[in-house]
Protein backbone atom coordinates (compact mmCIF):
# COMPACT_ATOMS: atom_id res chain seq x y z
CA UNK A 1 0.00 0.00 0.00
CA UNK A 2 1.65 3.00 -0.77
CA UNK A 3 0.06 6.78 -0.66
CA UNK A 4 0.17 9.81 -2.76
CA UNK A 5 2.36 12.56 -1.51
CA UNK A 6 -0.29 15.01 -0.50
CA UNK A 7 -2.20 12.74 1.68
CA UNK A 8 0.97 11.21 3.03
CA UNK A 9 1.74 15.08 4.31
CA UNK A 10 -1.70 15.54 5.31
CA UNK A 11 -1.65 12.27 7.41
CA UNK A 12 1.27 13.58 9.10
CA UNK A 13 0.28 16.78 10.14
CA UNK A 14 -2.33 15.91 11.71
CA UNK A 15 -1.21 13.04 13.75
CA UNK A 16 0.76 13.38 16.97
CA UNK A 17 5.16 11.86 17.05
CA UNK A 18 3.30 8.32 17.34
CA UNK A 19 1.03 8.21 13.86
CA UNK A 20 -1.84 8.92 16.40
CA UNK A 21 -4.77 11.47 15.42
CA UNK A 22 -5.05 13.33 18.78
CA UNK A 23 -6.79 16.34 17.42
CA UNK A 24 -9.50 18.64 18.96
CA UNK A 25 -12.97 19.21 17.07
CA UNK A 26 -14.31 22.65 16.99
CA UNK A 27 -16.55 23.02 13.88
CA UNK A 28 -20.00 23.35 15.36
CA UNK A 29 -21.77 26.10 14.44
CA UNK A 30 -25.73 26.02 14.37
CA UNK A 31 -25.77 24.14 17.84
CA UNK A 32 -22.37 26.16 19.35
CA UNK A 33 -24.73 29.96 17.86
CA UNK A 34 -28.07 28.38 19.97
CA UNK A 35 -26.30 27.13 22.49
CA UNK A 36 -24.19 30.60 22.99
CA UNK A 37 -27.59 32.17 22.63
CA UNK A 38 -29.24 30.35 25.31
CA UNK A 39 -26.90 30.61 28.44
CA UNK A 40 -26.55 34.66 27.30
CA UNK A 41 -30.46 34.70 26.83
CA UNK A 42 -30.91 36.15 23.61
CA UNK A 43 -32.68 34.86 20.70
CA UNK A 44 -28.89 34.99 18.83
CA UNK A 45 -25.29 35.54 19.16
CA UNK A 46 -23.18 37.21 16.67
CA UNK A 47 -20.89 36.02 13.66
CA UNK A 48 -17.88 37.71 16.14
CA UNK A 49 -18.91 36.16 19.32
CA UNK A 50 -18.30 32.30 17.45
CA UNK A 51 -14.94 33.67 15.75
CA UNK A 52 -13.96 34.72 19.22
CA UNK A 53 -14.68 31.05 20.76
CA UNK A 54 -13.04 29.14 18.40
CA UNK A 55 -10.37 31.02 18.62
CA UNK A 56 -9.61 30.98 22.03
CA UNK A 57 -10.13 27.02 22.20
CA UNK A 58 -7.65 26.87 18.97
CA UNK A 59 -5.17 28.59 20.86
CA UNK A 60 -5.75 26.80 24.11
CA UNK A 61 -6.20 23.16 22.91
CA UNK A 62 -3.77 23.08 20.27
CA UNK A 63 -0.81 22.97 22.33
CA UNK A 64 -1.73 19.52 23.77
CA UNK A 65 -3.60 18.02 20.44
CA UNK A 66 -1.62 17.42 17.11
CA UNK A 67 -4.83 18.99 14.83
CA UNK A 68 -7.61 20.98 15.05
CA UNK A 69 -11.22 20.36 13.32
CA UNK A 70 -12.61 23.68 12.28
CA UNK A 71 -15.19 25.51 10.00
CA UNK A 72 -13.88 27.80 7.18
CA UNK A 73 -17.49 29.94 7.99
CA UNK A 74 -16.78 31.24 11.54
CA UNK A 75 -13.03 28.98 12.03
CA UNK A 76 -10.73 31.01 9.50
CA UNK A 77 -9.61 33.51 12.11
CA UNK A 78 -8.81 30.22 14.94
CA UNK A 79 -7.27 28.28 12.00
CA UNK A 80 -3.92 31.52 12.74
CA UNK A 81 -3.75 30.45 16.47
CA UNK A 82 -3.24 26.80 16.08
CA UNK A 83 -0.04 26.85 17.39
CA UNK A 84 1.53 24.85 14.21
CA UNK A 85 -0.45 21.84 14.66
CA UNK A 86 -2.42 20.21 11.47
CA UNK A 87 -5.57 21.84 10.39
CA UNK A 88 -8.83 20.03 9.50
CA UNK A 89 -11.45 21.89 7.69
CA UNK A 90 -15.18 21.07 7.11
CA UNK A 91 -16.69 20.92 3.98
CA UNK A 92 -20.63 20.32 4.97
CA UNK A 93 -23.21 22.30 6.48
CA UNK A 94 -24.14 22.67 9.36
CA UNK A 95 -26.97 21.09 10.69
CA UNK A 96 -29.50 19.22 7.93
CA UNK A 97 -32.73 20.09 6.51
CA UNK A 98 -35.67 18.51 8.75
CA UNK A 99 -38.11 19.42 6.13
CA UNK A 100 -36.54 16.50 3.39
CA UNK A 101 -36.37 13.12 4.48
CA UNK A 102 -33.15 11.59 5.14
CA UNK A 103 -31.43 13.84 6.18
CA UNK A 104 -29.35 14.25 3.04
CA UNK A 105 -25.83 15.70 2.93
CA UNK A 106 -25.42 19.29 1.82
CA UNK A 107 -21.90 20.80 1.00
CA UNK A 108 -21.21 24.98 1.98
CA UNK A 109 -22.05 26.85 -1.20
CA UNK A 110 -19.03 28.78 -1.95
CA UNK A 111 -16.38 26.48 -1.16
CA UNK A 112 -14.81 23.39 -2.83
CA UNK A 113 -11.66 20.99 -1.72
CA UNK A 114 -9.89 23.26 -4.12
CA UNK A 115 -10.88 26.51 -1.97
CA UNK A 116 -10.38 24.85 1.24
CA UNK A 117 -6.92 23.79 0.84
CA UNK A 118 -5.96 27.42 -0.28
CA UNK A 119 -7.39 28.31 2.72
CA UNK A 120 -5.19 26.33 4.13
CA UNK A 121 -6.40 22.62 4.90
CA UNK A 122 -4.14 19.53 5.73
CA UNK A 123 -7.80 17.08 5.09
CA UNK A 124 -10.64 17.51 4.63
CA UNK A 125 -13.81 16.75 6.92
CA UNK A 126 -17.31 15.76 5.48
CA UNK A 127 -19.94 14.69 8.40
CA UNK A 128 -23.14 12.11 6.84
CA UNK A 129 -25.85 10.89 8.72
CA UNK A 130 -26.31 7.68 7.33
CA UNK A 131 -27.92 4.28 8.79
CA UNK A 132 -27.75 0.69 6.58
CA UNK A 133 -31.48 0.67 7.00
CA UNK A 134 -32.59 3.94 5.68
CA UNK A 135 -34.05 3.61 1.81
CA UNK A 136 -32.18 2.64 -1.50
CA UNK A 137 -32.79 5.47 -3.05
CA UNK A 138 -31.15 7.56 -0.15
CA UNK A 139 -28.30 5.75 0.25
CA UNK A 140 -27.46 5.66 -3.12
CA UNK A 141 -28.17 9.61 -3.19
CA UNK A 142 -25.64 9.60 -0.21
CA UNK A 143 -23.13 7.20 -1.70
CA UNK A 144 -23.09 8.97 -5.24
CA UNK A 145 -22.37 12.51 -2.75
CA UNK A 146 -19.15 10.65 -1.20
CA UNK A 147 -17.74 9.03 -4.21
CA UNK A 148 -17.78 13.00 -5.75
CA UNK A 149 -16.49 14.23 -2.80
CA UNK A 150 -13.54 10.98 -2.65
CA UNK A 151 -12.66 12.25 -6.51
CA UNK A 152 -12.39 15.80 -5.76
CA UNK A 153 -9.89 15.37 -3.10
CA UNK A 154 -7.65 12.38 -5.28
CA UNK A 155 -7.71 14.95 -7.53
CA UNK A 156 -6.39 17.31 -5.15
CA UNK A 157 -4.30 14.96 -2.89
CA UNK A 158 -5.67 15.66 0.27
CA UNK A 159 -6.93 13.11 2.65
CA UNK A 160 -10.38 12.69 2.63
CA UNK A 161 -11.85 12.38 6.45
CA UNK A 162 -15.33 11.22 6.91
CA UNK A 163 -17.32 11.07 9.58
CA UNK A 164 -20.73 9.69 10.14
CA UNK A 165 -23.88 9.92 12.81
CA UNK A 166 -26.34 7.06 12.89
CA UNK A 167 -30.20 7.93 13.26
CA UNK A 168 -33.17 5.83 13.77
CA UNK A 169 -34.93 5.62 10.32
CA UNK A 170 -38.26 5.90 11.53
CA UNK A 171 -37.86 9.18 13.56
CA UNK A 172 -37.01 7.44 17.16
CA UNK A 173 -35.05 8.61 19.82
CA UNK A 174 -31.66 8.32 19.40
CA UNK A 175 -31.20 8.02 23.17
CA UNK A 176 -33.37 5.84 23.81
CA UNK A 177 -32.43 2.15 24.90
CA UNK A 178 -34.65 1.19 22.26
CA UNK A 179 -32.03 2.41 19.49
CA UNK A 180 -29.02 1.62 21.59
CA UNK A 181 -29.71 -1.72 20.53
CA UNK A 182 -29.77 -1.04 17.32
CA UNK A 183 -26.28 1.34 17.19
CA UNK A 184 -23.78 -1.69 16.85
CA UNK A 185 -25.71 -2.27 13.22
CA UNK A 186 -25.37 1.13 12.15
CA UNK A 187 -21.84 2.20 13.24
CA UNK A 188 -20.98 -1.12 11.92
CA UNK A 189 -22.93 -1.08 8.00
CA UNK A 190 -21.59 2.51 7.56
CA UNK A 191 -17.88 1.52 8.23
CA UNK A 192 -18.11 -1.55 6.28
CA UNK A 193 -19.74 0.62 3.20
CA UNK A 194 -17.94 3.83 3.61
CA UNK A 195 -14.31 2.00 4.09
CA UNK A 196 -14.76 0.29 0.05
CA UNK A 197 -12.20 2.39 -2.20
CA UNK A 198 -14.41 3.47 -4.42
CA UNK A 199 -15.43 6.28 -1.57
CA UNK A 200 -11.69 7.50 -1.51
CA UNK A 201 -11.68 7.89 2.10
CA UNK A 202 -8.69 8.26 4.38
CA UNK A 203 -9.65 8.29 7.88
CA UNK A 204 -13.36 7.15 9.04
CA UNK A 205 -14.35 8.79 11.78
CA UNK A 206 -17.02 7.12 13.78
CA UNK A 207 -19.34 6.99 16.71
CA UNK A 208 -18.42 4.26 19.42
CA UNK A 209 -20.77 1.43 18.31
CA UNK A 210 -22.61 1.58 21.78
CA UNK A 211 -24.06 3.91 23.98
CA UNK A 212 -22.54 3.75 27.59
CA UNK A 213 -25.41 4.88 29.49
CA UNK A 214 -26.64 1.19 28.74
CA UNK A 215 -23.54 -1.05 29.51
CA UNK A 216 -24.25 -2.71 32.12
CA UNK A 217 -20.58 -2.34 35.14
CA UNK A 218 -19.92 0.82 33.92
CA UNK A 219 -19.37 4.34 35.64
CA UNK A 220 -21.55 5.76 32.98
CA UNK A 221 -24.63 3.25 33.57
CA UNK A 222 -27.92 4.79 34.29
CA UNK A 223 -29.66 1.27 35.38
CA UNK A 224 -31.12 0.03 32.16
CA UNK A 225 -29.32 -2.52 30.03
CA UNK A 226 -28.45 -3.11 26.41
CA UNK A 227 -25.56 -5.15 26.66
CA UNK A 228 -22.97 -6.50 29.06
CA UNK A 229 -19.62 -5.31 29.44
CA UNK A 230 -18.45 -8.27 27.52
CA UNK A 231 -21.32 -7.72 24.67
CA UNK A 232 -20.40 -4.07 24.52
CA UNK A 233 -16.07 -4.84 24.17
CA UNK A 234 -17.65 -7.49 21.51
CA UNK A 235 -19.39 -4.65 19.55
CA UNK A 236 -16.01 -2.70 19.31
CA UNK A 237 -14.14 -5.85 17.90
CA UNK A 238 -17.28 -6.44 15.68
CA UNK A 239 -17.18 -2.97 14.15
CA UNK A 240 -13.59 -2.50 13.88
CA UNK A 241 -13.24 -5.94 11.83
CA UNK A 242 -15.10 -4.55 8.41
CA UNK A 243 -12.55 -2.13 7.26
CA UNK A 244 -8.63 -2.12 7.19
CA UNK A 245 -9.16 1.60 6.50
CA UNK A 246 -7.47 4.06 9.83
CA UNK A 247 -10.73 5.21 12.26
CA UNK A 248 -10.81 7.52 14.88
CA UNK A 249 -13.43 8.30 17.47
CA UNK A 250 -15.92 11.42 17.68
CA UNK A 251 -16.73 12.37 21.07
CA UNK A 252 -21.15 12.87 20.21
CA UNK A 253 -21.32 15.52 23.03
CA UNK A 254 -20.94 12.75 25.95
CA UNK A 255 -19.15 14.43 28.86
CA UNK A 256 -15.46 14.05 29.43
CA UNK A 257 -15.87 11.54 31.97
CA UNK A 258 -18.17 9.63 30.10
CA UNK A 259 -16.13 10.11 26.52
CA UNK A 260 -12.54 8.88 28.15
CA UNK A 261 -14.51 5.93 30.13
CA UNK A 262 -15.65 4.79 26.47
CA UNK A 263 -11.76 5.29 24.86
CA UNK A 264 -10.70 2.91 27.99
CA UNK A 265 -13.61 0.67 27.10
CA UNK A 266 -12.74 0.47 23.49
CA UNK A 267 -8.26 -0.34 24.75
CA UNK A 268 -9.79 -2.65 26.53
CA UNK A 269 -11.48 -4.56 23.83
CA UNK A 270 -8.45 -4.63 21.40
CA UNK A 271 -9.52 -2.77 18.57
CA UNK A 272 -6.55 -0.77 16.47
CA UNK A 273 -8.32 2.47 16.67
CA UNK A 274 -6.24 5.46 15.42
CA UNK A 275 -7.07 8.13 18.04
CA UNK A 276 -9.53 10.61 18.22
CA UNK A 277 -11.79 14.07 16.92
CA UNK A 278 -12.74 15.36 19.94
CA UNK A 279 -14.66 18.37 20.52
CA UNK A 280 -17.70 18.98 23.41
CA UNK A 281 -16.03 16.34 25.40
CA UNK A 282 -13.15 18.72 26.13
CA UNK A 283 -15.18 22.34 25.98
CA UNK A 284 -18.70 22.32 26.07
CA UNK A 285 -18.88 23.70 29.95
CA UNK A 286 -16.96 26.63 29.18
CA UNK A 287 -19.95 27.63 26.90
CA UNK A 288 -21.89 28.87 30.32
CA UNK A 289 -18.47 30.54 30.86
CA UNK A 290 -18.22 32.58 28.12
CA UNK A 291 -21.58 33.65 27.47
CA UNK A 292 -22.08 35.19 31.32
CA UNK A 293 -18.42 36.01 32.33
CA UNK A 294 -16.77 36.67 29.05
CA UNK A 295 -13.69 35.73 27.08
CA UNK A 296 -11.07 36.35 29.88
CA UNK A 297 -13.20 34.33 32.00
CA UNK A 298 -13.28 31.31 29.44
CA UNK A 299 -9.67 31.61 28.10
CA UNK A 300 -8.77 31.19 32.09
CA UNK A 301 -11.32 28.37 32.13
CA UNK A 302 -9.74 26.80 29.32
CA UNK A 303 -6.33 27.12 30.81
CA UNK A 304 -7.38 25.00 33.74
CA UNK A 305 -10.53 22.94 33.08
CA UNK A 306 -10.02 22.40 29.17
CA UNK A 307 -6.28 21.73 29.51
CA UNK A 308 -7.35 18.84 32.31
CA UNK A 309 -10.12 17.33 30.10
CA UNK A 310 -7.81 17.41 27.42
CA UNK A 311 -5.20 15.73 29.36
CA UNK A 312 -7.73 13.05 30.25
CA UNK A 313 -8.60 12.25 26.90
CA UNK A 314 -4.97 12.18 25.52
CA UNK A 315 -4.06 9.78 28.64
CA UNK A 316 -7.22 7.25 27.01
CA UNK A 317 -5.03 7.33 23.90
CA UNK A 318 -2.13 5.25 24.96
CA UNK A 319 -3.83 2.14 23.58
CA UNK A 320 -4.45 3.50 19.71
CA UNK A 321 -2.88 2.64 16.79
CA UNK A 322 -1.12 4.32 14.54
CA UNK A 323 -2.98 5.40 12.01
CA UNK A 324 -0.44 3.98 9.40
CA UNK A 325 -0.56 0.29 11.03
CA UNK A 326 -3.79 0.22 9.61
CA UNK A 327 -2.10 0.07 6.06
CA UNK A 328 0.21 -2.51 7.75
CA UNK A 329 3.16 -0.33 7.82
CA UNK A 330 5.20 0.14 10.59
CA UNK A 331 5.70 4.57 9.70
CA UNK A 332 4.76 7.00 7.45
CA UNK A 333 7.71 6.18 5.44
CA UNK A 334 6.78 3.20 4.34
CA UNK A 335 4.28 4.60 2.87
CA UNK A 336 5.77 6.63 0.39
Amino acid sequence: MKLTPGKLAGMKMVSDERGVIAAAAMDQRGSLQKSLAKEKGVASVPASALEEFKTLVTEVLTRHASAILLDPEFGLPASKKRNGKGLLLAYEKTGYDATTPGRLPDLLDYWSVRRLKEAGADCIKVLLYYTPFEKKSINDHKQACMERIGDECRALDIPFFLEFIGYDVDGGDEKSLAYAKKKPEIVAGAMAEFGKERYGVDVLKVEVPIQMEFVAGTKAFKGEAAYTRQEALQHFRNAAAVTQKPFIYLSAGVSNAVFTETLELAGESGTQFSGVLCGRATWKDGIAIYAKQGAAAFEAWLNDQGIKNIANVNASLKPATPWFARYGATSAAALA
